[in-house]
């Protein structure tokens, strides 16, 4: 039997008009085991560099979860802090990738987000997500916190918001919620209306000027060059904490309940 944390898959479809379709897809929720996330930051680079890419569309596929973060399975298996820091650096690598890419990043987020997901819908310069797609950072109570994608999910919603959902880590927020904070730009009573509104943004989006909306996107995130050693700092802080008795029987419980 296949190791679960090496399951799953990441995949690019480029259009003619310049649309780079980036799918990724995990078994266990859409969760993201550290090849996954090496995945998605080879992807998130190599379309960058790649001339005939005008913007990404980011989604998950096949389960009517986006993203359930980490891999729970890879964070039992931790056993010492390099594996830890490792593994926690995976979700810094994907964010500073999609940051410097170069090309506008657009979200699709059609169900739930939790923890790295909702680092993940942050790291878009729009996103666009239904009525499903409620969020929540669970990380507090696995003994750790949303240090990595903490930066990402601040400079969307804020301090007193990302405050709120750091220290709630059972509670739901609505995707009514995510859009009231900045997370979403809009919410869709359905799938259906948000990939209609999709398909119709992202032909908009190829018809610009690529070297206006890459100037563009540097402007969005002015102010984050630093992250290239913030976000690992704070992956070797979640590392650490990874390691305590607290977090290994809370992943332990969890794993059982499920």
């Amino acid at each position: 039997m296949m190791d679960i944390t090496q399951q799953g898959y990441v995949q690019t479809d480029i259009s003619d008009h310049g649309l780079a379709t980036l799918t990724f897809y995990h078994p266990n929720h859409n969760s993201l085991p550290g090849k996954l996330l090496g995945e998605l930051t080879g992807a998130f680079q190599t379309l960058g560099q790649d001339s005939a890419v005008k913007v990404i569309l980011l989604q998950s596929a096949e389960h009517k979860t986006f993203c359930a973060g980490a891999s729970f399975d890879e964070l039992a298996s931790i056993q010492d802090f390099e594996t830890g820091h490792r593994f926690f650096s995976g979700f810094g690598n994907v964010i500073n990738a999609m940051r410097s890419c170069g090309k506008i990043v657009v979200g699709r987020i059609h169900g739930k987000a939790v923890g790295g997901g909702v680092g993940l819908a942050a790291a878009t310069d729009y996103c666009l997500a239904s009525l499903y797609a409620s969020v929540r950072l669970s990380e507090l109570a696995v003994g750790f916190g949303p240090f990595v994608i903490g930066p990402a999910v601040e400079r969307k919603v804020g301090l007193a918001a990302f405050s709120q959902m750091a220290l709630s880590p059972a509670e739901w927020q609505t995707a009514s919620w995510a859009k009231e904070k900045g997370l979403f730009q809009e919410s869709f009573d359905s799938v259906e209306q948000l990939d209609a509104y999709i398909g119709h943004f992202t032909a908009q989006l190829c018809s610009y000027s690529v070297e206006a909306l890459g100037e563009l996107k540097k402007i969005f995130w002015q102010g984050t060059e630093h992250w290239e050693t913030l976000l690992y700092e704070r992956a070797a802080l979640s590392g650490r904490l990874a390691l305590s008795d607290f977090t290994k029987n809370a992943i332990a419980a969890f794993k059982k309940g499920s």
